[in-house]
């Protein structure tokens, strides 16, 4: 999987407002009613990350869920990392 260019991770990160660059990685912070519900949030992209077998760093803090997506093995940002970000939107909503 190739890295993308500065211009097509801007372009891609337009569709994801919620999310910002930080260096060669994307991430986004979602808040929930407890930790309860913060963990079945969990439960659900971890299994979204295995099917996809491309997994974000997840710092839990009672009802915060951080998750920070890069491709370790090319370096940066590739378009497995925005793909997945998508995916999690979808599984928060």
């Amino acid at each position: 999987m190739a890295l993308l260019s500065e211009s097509a991770i801007r372009q891609r990160i337009e569709s994801l407002p919620a999310w910002r660059i930080d260096g060669k990685s994307i991430v986004r912070e979602y808040e929930f009613k407890d930790f309860p519900e913060a963990i079945r949030f969990v439960d659900r992209i971890a299994e979204a990350a295995e099917a996809a077998w491309h997994h974000p760093d997840i710092d839990i803090r009672w009802n915060k869920v951080r998750l920070l997506l890069t491709t370790h093995d090319q370096g940066g940002l590739t378009t497995k990392d925005f793909d997945l970000a998508q995916e999690f939107e979808r599984l928060a909503a």
